[in-house]
């Protein structure tokens, strides 16, 4: 947690001092370091040989991100959310999700179903590339003012030394977690896909959880969200890019239940933007999120594997 708030602190305050939009900094600086943990465990497990863990850290991310932290964001105050991320961010999120279901089902070349090969990781990786091109090619620049600057800014070394060092702790927390999950999967019985989809999923995506709940009680709904939807499509096409790029991840198909809800759930988002107050995630469809996420959590308990 330490280390993934050094991150976005100091990458924040390198993003503010070149004047970039909050909308900009939520998609890809914090969104790129609250997705750190899940990238550093996931490419720890797939360089360990353990692809269920992969997997359902990121796909567990996903949902916990998607109706866990947006709801609980919500809850705390309603979510005010920009155009773009309507017609754009949140449609190439579910779009994520999709290419992941075909790639993973069927594989972009004949033969690799049931695995993400490097090919399909090479594919993934040329999305997140599109991706990145879009937001800086639609980007706003503004001023920061004076009290915002002084709030925001640290000095070039220091910004540098907060990613150096939140980086550092990233990977030995990473680490940690992947083999911590495993033994407890061994000791208790638990599937490695279960422990993935929640414990580890869950862990990794508390620097989301406090950077959503932070943005939103300083009025930057556009931090929030873009936090949240940000790190759904950076999981799943440069988490999984470069993870099967290095070792391809065989994949199991019980997954596909968890991807169908990703996708369901992203739909949901888009029709809370036309329901109630427009462009508003408002606090009845926030709590309609965290029940769902609790539901899905006690099935998860209780499905056969």
């Amino acid at each position: 947690m330490t280390g993934g708030n050094w991150l976005v602190d100091g990458a924040s305050s390198l993003a503010r001092r070149y004047k970039i939009s909050e909308l900009a900094i939520g998609l890809t600086i914090v969104a790129f370091g609250t997705s750190a943990p899940e990238l550093v465990v996931s490419f720890v497990a797939s360089v360990d040989a353990h692809p269920e863990i992969a997997f359902g850290n990121v796909i567990g991310s996903n949902n916990f991100n998607l109706l866990m932290i947006l709801g609980i964001t919500g809850l705390v105050a309603p979510l005010m959310v920009h155009k773009n991320t309507i017609r754009v961010e949140i449609p190439v999120s579910l779009f994520a999700a999709v290419v992941l279901l075909l790639l993973a089902n069927y594989g972009f070349m004949p033969g690799y179903g049931n695995m993400l090969s490097r090919i399909d990781g090479l594919i993934l990786l040329v999305f997140l590339a599109l991706f990145i091109y879009y937001v800086f090619r639609s980007m706003k620049t503004g001023e920061v003012n004076d009290e915002q600057t002084a709030q925001t800014l640290f000095p070039l070394g220091k910004s540098l030394l907060f990613i150096i060092l939140g980086l550092a702790c990233l990977i030995a927390g990473g680490k940690v977690v992947v083999n911590s999950a495993v033994d407890l999967a061994r000791a208790l019985n638990i599937s490695e896909k279960v422990i993935g989809l929640t414990i580890v999923a869950v862990g990794t995506s508390l620097p989301e959880l406090v950077t959503s709940i932070a943005a939103i009680r300083k009025n930057s709904s556009d931090i929030a969200i873009g936090n949240v939807i940000g790190s759904n499509i950076f999981n799943i096409f440069l988490i999984l890019g470069v993870s099967s790029l290095w070792r391809p991840l065989e994949y199991s198909p019980v997954f596909n239940q968890d991807i169908y809800l990703l996708i369901f759930g992203t739909l949901l988002l888009l029709l809370a933007m036309f329901t109630g107050k427009k462009r508003s995630f408002d606090r009845w469809e926030a709590a309609i999120f965290v029940a769902i996420y609790v539901g899905y959590v006690v099935y998860l308990i209780m499905r056969p594997e």
